[in-house]
């Protein structure tokens, strides 16, 4: 009787523990080699946030159902465009190597344009497949981009390649979840951008140190022609301001003070202290006091100018980390 109920329990053992490492080998997810080669990154649109990328990718998995030529997703994309495809089935392993041209949505840092640097973000995700049956694993093998291509303007600082879960707060409508939340695995790039911008900079604020400049030369004329002083101050006023706006017009809305914000105040300021100074340099020769006047635009000339220089470095090596 004991042998038969030790029997009993020896095989209930082995066939619960065998039900349960079949559980467990059906909860482990088939894996998608991925790799991604670069060969060109164009159209860097500021207003409009935008990025035009171009590159080949590839997927080698054993589960024909993960179909990634139809079930592909590239969040933040707002168009794909697949202009080869092919699928390799021998060898009992797939094998699907695209080459894709994409119009990807992003969001620019532009606190310190034009000295910014930038993430260029690409994601890769199964639509029908979820963590549970699919994980990505990066291909390690040979370059992720074409070292022969460049950006016009820009220095590629890094390419980092990576994978991990996304969690999205939804079911998506299936009822066999606990609770409205499911994962998928995602296969990330990410590139990293400097942007080569001396030149940039003296051709976007040129136009407004040559508009201090004009007023800056109003400590410069006597101080009883009012006409002139006064004449070169507002023009240079409007100058500053339209070449902001002409600056803001390229670049997308933010709600944070950036470094065209600051250097644009701090020379629409400077140009005020100007024509706050011809007011009382003038008003030192209506009182016959002309020697006083003449000396108060030389002090305030050196002055004013020696700020604004120090000002405009200081932000702008700031700005350049």
């Amino acid at each position: 009787m004991k042998k038969a109920l030790y029997n009993y329990l020896f095989i209930t053992v082995f066939f619960s523990g065998a039900w349960f490492t079949a559980s467990a080998q059906k909860k482990v997810p088939d894996t998608v080699k991925t790799g991604i080669y670069v060969t060109s990154v164009h159209n860097i649109d500021f207003k409009d946030m935008e990025y035009t990328i171009d590159f080949w990718l590839w997927m080698k998995y054993k589960n024909k159902d993960f179909d990634f030529l139809q079930n592909l997703e590239i969040p933040q994309a707002k168009s794909v465009t697949k202009s080869f495809s092919t699928i390799d089935s021998s060898n009992g392993r797939i094998y699907v190597l695209m080459k894709i041209q994409c119009v990807m949505k992003d969001s620019w840092k532009i606190n310190n344009f034009p000295f910014d640097k930038q993430s260029l973000r690409l994601s890769f995700e199964n639509s029908q497949y979820d963590s549970k049956s699919l994980v990505f694993v990066p291909d390690p093998l040979g370059k992720h981009f074409d070292p022969k291509f460049t950006l016009k303007g820009w220095n590629i600082d890094s390419f980092i390649i990576s994978t991990a879960v996304k969690p999205y707060e939804t079911a998506f409508g299936d009822d066999s979840y606990a609770k409205p939340h499911t994962e998928y695995s995602t296969y990330k790039v990410k590139i990293g951008l400097g942007r080569d911008a001396s030149s940039l900079f003296w051709k976007m604020f040129i136009g407004m140190y040559v508009a201090f400049l004009i007023s800056y030369v109003c400590f410069y004329i006597h101080a009883d022609n009012i006409d002139s002083r006064f004449g070169l101050s507002v023009g240079s006023l409007f100058a500053a301001i339209g070449n902001k706006y002409i600056i803001d017009s390229s670049l997308p809305e933010s709600s944070s003070f950036t470094l065209v914000d600051m250097l644009h105040g701090i020379t629409l300021f400077f140009i005020f202290l100007v024509v706050t100074s011809s007011a009382y340099s003038l008003m030192l020769v209506k009182r016959d006091k002309l020697k006083q006047a003449n000396r108060f635009d030389m002090v305030a000339a050196q002055v004013l100018l020696v700020v604004y220089v120090t000002l405009n470095v200081w932000f702008i090596v700031k700005a350049r980390g």
